[in-house]
């Protein structure tokens, strides 16, 4: 979508954001942290009524280049947290109000703030091989009625808190990820995220990227959604360019989409056995997604990265092979689902251990960005293929797999039931593949047209949404991509409090983050 976002004083903002939450735009899709140059610092806000699906956007801008500050917006929107937290560590802007200025994904001893377009990251900060300090103490800005800004320190734990280290190395985090937590007895009391182990500065490198080279990063991300991200990606620059592709693309990217997406829940069902102690079906999983992977690699040349998505259309069109083994392959699916339900999900340890466990309502989930089948399994109809169908996604009937009790066997149903509702997508278009090209003609080199433009797909986990500005040249001004998983390890906390320290693997697993799209 072409985003023309409107303009918002500071001095206006907090009062004009509180009204829109009253109007019921009660989910904060994102906001992207911006350097405009001579025009300042400023942030573009992204809102939704999740009843009416209307999507609105604003922008506010801070002429002060020294001492940026912007009021937040946190105490209306949780997730505000950790994304207004986001963009004070790459930008410098001070939320007045927000509790818990700390960097999130850059060491506290950072010097400078890396996405601005005068910044000196290579000169400022040496490479270091030493742990860096964690901050327990955080400073909160209040502007008083007077204009002034006054400072109060708040703490991250008590002082007679019990803090566990869980990560950054512990298998069950899926990843380079570090939770500090404190616990009373055996029941956690807070959890403090701790990211950026495996940041790799993607947005900022793509500034000096052309438009065909940010391909490849995207898939690097959410490695378990590459054929989706890299979709969004291209999507978003097909939109501001106004090119269509063909139907047979449309169609294709729908199919590999749902592919990815049983793929990614085989591992899903997979680790999560693991994780608590089942051997046997994690086997079976893994059994099952070599057959995908099998599929992926004829076409794609790959199993894991794929490259396939291009701006335009796809690399090249399928492989003979690839329908007749697609149609060996459901029948396969379904039989095996079976077994899943046998041997686990209808297991008394695994339900004792998860139903009832690691609760969200539908109100926290909105309220925590938690968009995908976690936010299903609390109620909420989030899933984009229904409320804003692209690809081939009007074509075909599916269910959108929702529960209500947010827990985490909620959690994990939604997954295994939405394989069953991807094999009956891709049922439905296997053999109704239209003729037509798999690449529109583009020039040597892409020119985005000047503005604002957003797309997003229905990754593996949720919303995956790319944010484009673009000054008409041949690299993005900003490349900004809405983490599907940086909500969900944020909401660890709240799921999180008052269960047993021996549930923190399970609910985690549930959630379903990757980190490396954490990270980006």
């Amino acid at each position: 979508m072409i985003l023309d976002p409107q303009l918002i004083a500071p001095s206006a903002l907090k009062a004009t954001m509180a009204q829109l939450k009253a109007e019921g735009f009660d989910f904060l899709v994102h906001l992207t942290g911006m350097d405009w140059g001579e025009e300042g610092f400023g942030v573009v806000y992204q809102l939704e009524n999740t009843t009416t699906g209307e999507h609105r956007s604003y922008r506010t801008v801070t002429a002060d280049r020294e001492h940026p500050m912007l009021p937040t917006v946190s105490d209306l929107w949780e997730i505000g947290n950790i994304y207004e937290r986001e963009v004070y560590d790459f930008f410098g802007i001070i939320f007045t109000g927000h509790p818990d200025m700390r960097r999130i994904f850059l060491r506290e001893d950072w010097v400078g703030y890396p996405l601005r377009k005068d910044d000196k990251t290579e000169e400022q900060n040496p490479f270091k091989l030493e742990n860096a300090e964690l901050a327990d103490t955080t400073t909160q800005y209040d502007v008083q009625e007077d204009g002034t800004v006054t400072t109060k320190q708040n703490i991250v734990f008590e002082e007679d808190d019990y803090v566990i280290n869980f990560g950054p190395q512990h298998p069950s985090t899926h990843g380079v990820l570090h939770f500090r937590i404190a616990v009373e007895g055996e029941r956690i009391k807070k959890i403090d995220p701790v990211l950026g182990y495996i940041h790799r500065s993607i947005e900022k490198i793509n500034e000096g990227m052309t438009y065909p080279q940010t391909l490849a990063l995207t898939e690097r991300m959410d490695y378990l959604s590459a054929m989706q991200n890299r979709h969004a990606l291209c999507m978003v620059i097909e939109q501001a360019m106004g090119v269509e592709v063909s139907d047979r693309v449309q169609v294709i990217r729908t199919i590999m989409d749902e592919l990815q997406r049983i793929d990614s829940h085989l591992l899903y069902f997979s680790c999560l056995c693991q994780d608590m102690g089942a051997t046997t079906p994690f086997l079976y999983g893994f059994r099952d997604r070599e057959l995908v992977l099998d599929i992926f690699e004829e076409t794609t040349g790959g199993r894991l990265i794929f490259n396939y998505n291009t701006i335009g259309g796809v690399m090249h069109d399928l492989h003979p092979n690839f329908c007749r083994r697609v149609k060996e392959f459901i029948p396969v699916m379904r039989k095996n689902l079976k077994e899943y339900h046998d041997i686990f999900t209808g297991n008394v340890i695994f339900q004792n251990r998860s139903k009832g466990v690691g609760v969200l309502t539908k109100e926290e989930v909105i309220n925590l960005g938690c968009t995908g089948g976690t936010g299903r399994a609390a109620g909420w109809h989030n899933d984009l293929r229904k409320l804003r169908p692209y690809a081939a996604y009007d074509r075909v009937d599916f269910k959108e797999i929702t529960f209500t009790e947010g827990d985490s066997f909620a959690r994990y149903m939604v997954r295994l039931l939405e394989i069953e509702e991807s094999l009956h997508i891709i049922e439905q278009l296997i053999d109704n593949i239209p003729d037509g090209a798999t690449q529109e003609k583009m020039k040597p080199i892409i020119k985005v047209p000047e503005g604002r433009f957003y797309a997003a797909v229905e990754s593996s986990r949720g919303q995956f949404g790319v944010y484009l500005e673009s000054n008409g040249d041949k690299s993005p001004y900003r490349l900004h991509y809405r983490s599907v998983g940086l909500p969900l390890v944020y909401a660890m906390d709240k799921a999180c409090r008052g269960n047993f320290i021996a549930d923190f693997v399970t609910i985690g697993g549930t959630f379903d983050y990757i980190v490396p799209d954490v990270d980006r």
